[in-house]
């Protein structure tokens, strides 16, 4: 029997014999970007990225001094620097920013931009009954019209190099109908059909969703402390609430490098979209 030019009799020969290849560490010395990486699940990111040994880029929209908290501990903690970008990613200047430093960076230390989490939102709390024309437009560009630019403007950038992974960061009310989600869920139920387009859109360039349930820090991080999600505790729907640890291994898995999954959206809640009437 002819094999197909595309098989790897190598490779098959180490199966028979048990040899599986589980890389560890497969980051350190490569380019990552963090968008969004100074808020409570980026930030989680940002550090086991650090902790693997990545070159890390990590944009912030304004609170500078939160920046520099995050930066300094980076390397208090792990010995690595991280560059940091400022501004709204809906601003063509911040994305081409984000690109520029990628390529500096692959220039002075010979470091591939391997992958980005573009992880910026806005939590838009807005009251169903004052929703407005300017409420959704403003929600709409931060959850969705800036990230997905991004998204793009990277992918497109890695395509032509040597391909990569994107992050991108949705919710459980992406996947699953709440009450008064409309100006948040919306949003982000759309950016996750952006990501499945955009997985379609490239063969090098593997695109893929986290989207938290009810987590203690970040943009649900408000709701569980005033109680909003105590009773999926009590009801037992949850066994816990959702830490920054859980989201940042969820987006870790999907940057590995050769990973064989794309256009997936990870659903970290503890099951509460499945259980959420119990």
């Amino acid at each position: 029997m002819t094999n197909s030019p595309h098989w790897d009799e190598s490779r098959a020969s180490r199966y028979h014999r048990f040899r599986y290849d589980f890389p560890e560490r497969s980051l350190a010395g490569q380019t990552l970007i963090v968008a969004g990486g100074t808020g409570g699940l980026g930030a989680a990111l940002v550090a086991l990225l650090a902790r693997e040994g990545a070159d890390l880029i990590v944009g912030y929209h304004a609170n500078r001094e939160r920046a520099e908290l995050l930066r300094d501990a980076i390397e208090e903690q792990f010995g690595r620097k991280i560059l940091l970008i400022k501004g709204d990613l809906t601003d063509p200047e911040v994305r081409r920013d984000y690109i520029d430093t990628a390529k500096k960076l692959a220039a002075e230390r010979r470091a591939i931009l391997a992958g980005a989490a573009i992880f910026p939102g806005d939590p838009a709390r807005v009251p169903f009954d004052s929703l407005d024309q300017k409420a959704l437009e403003s929600s709409l560009a931060a959850n969705y019209v800036g990230p997905v630019l991004l998204a793009r403007e990277i992918g497109e950038f890695m395509e032509r190099g040597e391909g990569g992974s994107i992050v991108m960061l949705a919710s459980m009310q992406a996947v699953a109908a709440f009450p008064s989600s409309l100006n948040y869920g919306a949003p982000k139920a759309a950016l996750v059909h952006a990501a499945r387009i955009l997985a379609q859109q490239w063969s090098r360039v593997r695109v893929n969703v986290v989207a938290p349930g009810a987590t203690v820090v970040g943009m649900g991080g408000a709701s569980v402390q005033a109680g909003k999600y105590d009773r999926y505790l009590d009801s037992g729907a949850i066994s816990r609430f959702g830490r920054p640890e859980d989201v940042a291994r969820g987006a870790r898995f999907f940057l590995e490098p050769d990973n064989y999954i794309t256009g997936q959206v990870l659903v970290v809640d503890g099951g509460l979209t499945l259980r959420r009437d119990k």
